[in-house]
């Protein structure tokens, strides 16, 4: 019975060593596999050739954008400014009807003088307005003839020639009361129906300019800056002597006054009636002086 135990427990024990040995067996098996390392041929180490990158093209830096040369001016190719000029109108013989209106069936508010100036106010019909004796006038495009003459820079002067171009064909009056007394104060008695040469200019200053001249020539003549006969402007006073005062001294020779507008051209009244004419020789050896106010 004690061989038998014996036997059994050496078996068993025969067993378990088998079952260890295929154990440690299986162990050894795993280790060899799992820690072998696979070993790399000894080659000598050489550089990794540089990574090759497409050349690009080269970058052309940008030029301003040109712009055309400036070529200067040539002065002959400039433009001169205009020339601001007033229209006028003549008639081409004495005699010529000025109307109320622009055709035949109008009255006749008096006739026009050949070589004198009318101002010019635009056409209607076939006829040239323009303004007579203080009112709107008409005279036929027919018997007329425009002129033109340079104006002035100076607003005030334009407004002064105006104010006088209205009052064209109206009578003269020696001594007519005037407009106010040389300090703006008006007078009673005045009436744009008769003028003197003095005071057809204290209106035509005061109406135009607001400007105050006094009562007479030989006062008037102290206004403002004296000029010589080679300067004068359009809107300069002329002063004159006359017949009956050319032998006096002084301011006493002065006997008349006149408004210069230019090209040789006054506007004036002296014994008639109020007029844009020519400055003749005779008159001409009569002048004295010029002042200029504005």
């Amino acid at each position: 019975m004690k061989y038998k135990k014996a036997a059994a427990a050496i078996a068993a024990f025969a067993a378990a060593v088998m079952l260890s040995g295929c154990a440690a067996a299986q162990d050894d098996k795993d280790t060899v596999y799992n820690e072998t390392e696979i070993i790399q041929p000894d080659f000598p180490e050489t550089e990794a050739p540089p990574e090759q990158v497409p050349e690009l093209p080269e970058e052309r830096p940008e030029l301003p954008e040109e712009k055309p040369e400036e070529v200067p001016a040539n002065p002959d190719d400039t433009q001169t400014p205009a020339v601001k000029s007033i229209t006028y109108m003549t008639v081409t013989s004495d005699g010529v009807n000025i109307r109320s209106g622009s055709g035949t069936s109008y009255t006749v508010l008096g006739t026009a003088e050949k070589q004198t100036l009318y101002a010019y106010l635009g056409e209607e019909n076939g006829w040239y307005k323009t303004q007579y004796k203080n009112k709107s006038a008409y005279i036929s495009k027919k018997y007329c003839v425009l002129v033109d003459m340079k104006a002035s820079e100076n607003d005030k002067i334009e407004a002064v020639v105006a104010e006088g171009a209205k009052l064209l064909g109206t009578p003269y009056v020696y001594g007519a009361t005037r407009y106010h007394d040389g300090s703006g104060n008006k007078l009673k008695g005045f009436s744009v129906n008769a003028f003197d040469c003095s005071s057809l200019m204290q209106y035509a200053f005061y109406k135009g300019a607001d400007e105050l001249l006094t009562l007479t020539t030989r006062t008037q003549v102290k206004q403002g800056t004296t000029v010589g006969k080679t300067q004068l402007q359009r809107g300069d006073l002329m002063f004159f002597t006359n017949e009956s005062r050319k032998n006096n001294t002084g301011v006493e020779r002065i006997g008349h006054v006149a408004l210069y507008l230019g090209d040789n051209y006054i506007l004036h009244t002296a014994s008639d009636y109020a007029k844009i004419e020519q400055i003749s020789a005779k008159r001409w050896s009569f002048f004295i002086q010029a002042q200029r106010v504005l």
